[in-house]
């Protein structure tokens, strides 16, 4: 346990140290060419205010300035003076208009368009990687943290590097009119280097270790926070003692996160307090001394060049802070757009827009050849092999854990098998186009989810139909829940849940269970899955709905799952499972005459729907 905890301890610290200064350079050039493509003119607007805001600082403390002191100091004449002023003024007015014009009208606008770019990216990559990679602790940690405020730090980066630039332009001229003044006055530009460059960069380093630290933590308190507000859970909330656990839940992920801040405080503090120290005091402080010691003390210069040169201090302070905050602000969100593009750079192994050979003609034979599957190490699906026919009516069997959900899973190409091979009709399926392919089947898994939008768009899922409203009832009948829906206040168009709407309606689990059953009616498909279709209902209903499904098999291929044997008896083959290996298959008759694993569990279970399948005879 303990090498294995040093294991990757060791894996994440050889993580960290392949960000280097380069990689960190680069993460901010593609957020950069990933804002301009998004959104040019914010970045060209960016540009032009960062460049206006430090020819503002360097006019007025290098020219302005100057030239006023100087003026007043050869006692030119007023006019002359008041009309450069006049000029002056003009021009930072209008730099003030348009700086007011891009920050309330240009930023606003681009950012909202920012952010649908950047999150669609996002969503869109989200919706194509495979399932397993939300089964991956540490890849999700790099999918919420690429989440974490994404369009607001490529709008920090792309006013940085512009920042960068402008600064360090700014900077060199200032230097130069410094210079010109005195040649050792520019000695005290090095106090805000070291402020900003050295005691910064090792502050942003800590805060972005502690945050890192910290992500698994905030996973735990998001989730305890939707926990508590989603109506799902407010039930059982309210009726067990689970809200005790989850309050545990959220008191040792603070408690970490406090301990985390602790543990980074004092270097933080102590970060901090020279940062400030060499970016403000010494400069500030030591370059009024120097001056007013050259006036009074060594009359080396006049009042009006202590002036001139005082006033570009304070105007190089304030360009060296802007331009090494916005380096930092470079590194640290270089740091964080590490993750964004760790995630969109991510190469899916089962892409969702994977292209390939388009499924042409009838569907023949699905075949599972020597499928086996290894699920974190531990091997679920163990040397598999069997064959599927057109109009077949098959049912997967066995105890729970024994693979029935993951061949579904295995089939419809969300996980792909670790050897073996699946074919439909003679081909491998990994070949096929793979949005073509999942087309040839419906299916409704046992933990299906129900969405926030009308019964309707809940059945057909955003597909369309010659007659939507006939297709979804149709299919809500068959499910045996469209007098239910009948019963609503708008009908099939009533929204699935009371947090948009107040007239929104809230079904039960089985209610729940049969609208997504009427899914895979809804769906024209040759193949039709049904996991655990009737988990949630009563023996009744049971009845009725396979009923349904069983006429819906004769005119498609059928895969289901069910816990309740009876259900499969009419199936033309059983296949029956166990600890990921297939261990019996054949007809309900014949498995039965083999007086095998099958016929146990099945008799275990016929003293429970007995008087069930009295009524299934009598009905026969």
């Amino acid at each position: 346990m303990k090498k294995a905890k040093e294991g990757k301890k060791k894996e994440r610290s050889t993580k960290e140290k392949k960000l280097t200064f380069r990689e960190t350079i680069r993460n901010d050039c593609y957020a950069l060419k990933l804002g301009f493509s998004l959104e040019k003119s914010m970045v060209i607007h960016s540009f032009i205010i960062q460049a206006a805001g430090y020819f503002e600082w360097v006019f007025f403390d290098a020219v302005f300035i100057r030239h006023i002191v100087g003026a007043l100091d050869q006692n030119q004449d007023f006019q002359v003076v008041f009309r450069f002023i006049l000029m002056c003024g003009a021009l930072f007015f209008l730099l003030s208009v348009y700086r007011n014009y891009v920050e309330n009208v240009v930023v606003p606008l681009s950012s909202v368009r920012l952010y649908y770019g950047v999150y669609k990216m996002l969503y869109a990559k989200a919706k194509n990687v495979e399932l397993r990679c939300y089964e991956d602790s540490e890849f999700y940690n790099r999918y919420t943290m690429s989440m974490d405020g994404a369009d607001t730090k490529i709008l920090e980066i792309i006013q940085n590097v512009w920042g960068v630039l402008g600064g360090t332009a700014a900077t060199i001229a200032v230097f130069w009119f410094m210079y010109d003044i005195d040649h050792y006055a520019v000695l005290f530009i090095l106090s805000p280097l070291v402020g900003n460059f050295v005691f910064g960069h090792f502050k942003n380093k800590y805060e972005f270790k502690r945050y890192t630290e910290q992500a698994p933590d905030d996973k735990v308190l998001n989730y305890v926070n939707r926990v508590m507000y989603l109506p799902d859970y407010a039930k059982e909330i309210r009726l067990s003692n689970v809200f005790a656990l989850l309050k545990q839940q959220y008191r040792d992920a603070t408690e970490h996160k406090v301990r985390t801040a602790v543990k980074y405080a004092f270097s933080n503090a102590s970060l901090s307090f020279l940062k400030i120290t060499f970016t403000f005091t010494v400069i500030f402080e030591g370059v009024l001394l120097y001056a007013v010691y050259r006036n009074r003390v060594t009359g080396t210069i006049s009042l009006a060049q202590l002036t001139v040169m005082s006033s570009l201090m304070v105007a190089m302070t304030w360009i060296l802070i802007g331009l090494f905050e916005n380096l930092m602000s470079i590194m640290k969100n270089g740091m964080f757009i590490n993750n964004f593009r760790g995630f969109m750079d991510y190469e899916e192994k089962i892409p969702e827009d994977q292209d390939g050979v388009m499924p042409e003609g009838a569907f023949e034979t699905l075949e599972f050849d020597h499928v086996s599957f290894s699920y974190k190490e531990e091997e679920t699906i163990k040397d598999l092999s069997f064959t599927i026919r057109a109009g077949e009516i098959a049912a997967l069997v066995g105890h729970n854990g024994a693979g029935k959900t993951t061949i579904i899973k295995l089939l419809l190409r969300l996980y792909d098998p670790v050897s073996g091979v699946i074919r439909l009709n003679g081909r491998d399926i990994r070949e096929y186009n793979l949005h073509a392919y999942r087309e040839l089947f419906a299916v409704t898994f046992q933990d299906f989810s129900i969405f926030g939008i009308s019964v309707m768009e809940n059945v057909l899922m955003g597909r369309h139909y010659e007659n939507d409203e006939q297709a979804a009832a149709d299919a809500l009948k068959k499910a045996g829940v469209y007098e239910r829906v009948l019963s609503l206040p708008n009908g099939m168009h009533t929204v699935m849940t009371k947090e948009f709407d107040a007239d929104g309606a809230v079904f039960s689990g089985g209610e729940s269970q049969k609208l997504a059953v009427a899914r895979t009616f809804a769906k024209d498909s040759y193949i039709k899955i049904f996991d655990e279709p009737s988990s949630a209902l009563d023996p009744i209903a049971e009845y009725e709905l396979f009923q349904n499904i069983m006429k819906e098999g004769s005119d498609h291929t059928m895969f289901f799952i069910s816990h309740r044997l009876s259900s499969v008896k009419k199936c033309d083959k059983v296949f029956m499972l166990e600890g990921g290996r297939l261990i019996e298959e054949g007809s309900h008759a014949e498995l039965m005459a083999r007086n095998g694993s099958y016929a146990k569990m099945y008799r275990r279970q016929a003293m429970n729907y007995l008087a069930l399948d009295t009524k299934e005879e009598v009905a026969n």
